[in-house]
């Protein structure tokens, strides 16, 4: 980062900037590539790139675009979001999908645009459900946004479950739709930053949108030359992490009270269940006396991450298990 040649990335001269933004966009088979502060504002970006006033997009009740983004879409370009449930592995119905598009009549918002994410919850979306959504979105004159905040997660998981490589699966992932937002801050453990992937008129969109939207920053080089570093060396330590989750999955199997759910990458959801459900705020703060974070109440979350090692995982299960001794 201090090594990094800067420029200008309002005026789009800067070379740091500008190299990230060829490299996603290469990896994953786009024209272009967008570096913007958050996933958040990459999605927003997104959405109102393909959508204008009077419009949806058809989008599932858990995505973080639906519900932990502030309504944004919805705030600023007056897209209606038109949320589905999900089905148990996080997808969402095709024949709900299908049902959803509005025919073209006045008295509905125009369809314009199905949005998926992958992983969502750490659930990793089949490749073969991609193909058949993305394809019923085309034949429908859908665009298709994929939130890809842990694209990479998904493309590792998919990686070793086909005996092929990380980067490949991603492309494959990212192939089946028109824009992608990726996140380098998540398990890539980049400082900040995303990118949005796309056309090169959909991302000439994008920028005059992140520009509204207080996103376009000047030396942004700084932060794109971690986003590059974690982009070239931390794809594939990904696997780690999911190791790591799984240990600390079996290492919390057979607590009484305690329903764990088998992950599929990097996040584990443990329900409190029964009696157990009472203590749940005395267990978050016991772990937190401990040095162990979690988020949620009765469905607590606990993600692993490269700072996160085997001993901090046994750690943990220390802290969970003797508090269910008392």
């Amino acid at each position: 980062m201090a090594a990094a040649p800067l420029g200008d990335d309002v005026f789009g001269d800067d070379p740091s900037v500008n190299a990230l933004q060829e490299k996603i966009a290469a990896l994953l088979g786009f024209e272009a590539a967008l570096f913007v502060p958050t996933g958040t504002q990459s999605n927003l970006c997104g959405v109102l790139s393909h959508c204008q006033r009077g419009d949806e997009y058809i989008v599932g009740q858990m995505q973080h675009c639906y519900r932990w983004e502030g309504g944004g879409a919805a705030v600023f370009g007056s897209v209606q979001p038109q949320p589905l449930d999900h089905q148990p592995d996080g997808s969402l119905a095709l024949a709900h999908i299908e049902a959803a598009i509005k025919p073209d009549d006045p008295h509905f918002a125009r369809s314009r645009l199905l949005a998926l994410e992958n992983t969502l919850g750490g659930k990793v979306l089949p490749f073969a459900y991609l193909q058949q959504a993305t394809a019923l979105a085309k034949a429908k004159c859908l665009a298709t946004h994929l939130d890809g905040a842990r694209l990479f997660n998904a493309a590792v998981a998919q990686a070793a479950a086909n005996g092929s490589d990380a980067r490949s699966e991603a492309r494959r992932i990212a192939g089946l739709f028109d824009s992608v937002s990726v996140c380098f801050s998540k398990g890539l453990g980049a400082p900040v930053g995303s990118a949005l992937c796309g056309s090169r008129d959909l991302i000439a969109r994008a920028r005059r949108i992140r520009k509204m939207a207080g996103g376009a920053m000047r030396q942004s080089g700084l932060l794109a030359a971690a986003a590059t570093y974690a982009l070239e060396h931390q794809v594939e330590r990904l696997a780690q992490d999911h190791a790591l989750a799984r240990r600390l999955a079996e290492g919390l199997a057979g607590i009484e009270g305690l329903q764990v759910e088998p992950p599929h990458t990097n996040i584990l959801f443990v329900e409190l269940v029964g009696p157990a459900r009472e203590r749940s705020a005395g267990l978050l703060q016991h772990l937190a006396q401990q040095g162990v974070l979690a988020t949620g109440l009765y469905r607590l979350r606990f993600v692993t991450h490269l700072d996160v090692d085997a001993a901090g995982v046994d750690r943990a299960v220390a802290a969970i298990r003797s508090f269910f001794r008392t």
